[in-house]
């Protein structure tokens, strides 16, 4: 017999459907400059991800500003827009509840730039190369 409620470890559809529409919200009033902040103004901010809680009162927004300057400056900037924030978002969003914001910095960028680091490293060109003619002469020989 199947489990009628499954644990997942992902986040739900919702979830998902709500973070988008939250992500598309504060990037359309961050582009904007709705805001009357100079950090936010000077900086062009990118949001690739917004995570929700379970209950969706709760929004983290991962940014980083383009070039990844300004960093703390810009996110205490945003937290201390937070209240405008929510406003435009739940102006924006139609929900029950305005979820509360957090923002975070994105790391995503320094991982993917560690990965790109590793592959390019020796030790994985070395593993990756193409196998020499010796390697083809010795398969011939045993046919």
């Amino acid at each position: 017999m199947a489990k009628r409620f499954e644990q997942t470890t992902g986040p739900s559809q919702r979830q998902q459907r709500v973070a988008e529409l939250v992500r598309h919200a504060l990037a359309e009033v961050l582009s904007r400059g709705d805001l009357q902040d100079e950090a936010l103004t000077r900086n062009v901010i990118t949001i690739p991800e917004v995570r929700m809680s379970p209950d969706l009162k709760l929004a983290t927004a991962y940014v980083m500003p383009l070039g990844g300057k300004d960093e703390d400056t810009v996110i205490k900037a945003l937290e201390k827009n937070k209240k405008l924030l929510r406003q435009e978002v739940a102006r924006r969003v139609n929900l029950k509840f305005a979820p509360d914001l957090r923002f975070r910095r994105d790391e995503s960028f320094d991982e993917a730039a560690r990965i790109d680091a590793l592959l390019r490293s020796e030790r994985v060109a070395r593993d990756t190369a193409k196998p020499t003619d010796n390697a083809s002469d010795d398969n011939d020989e045993q046919d």
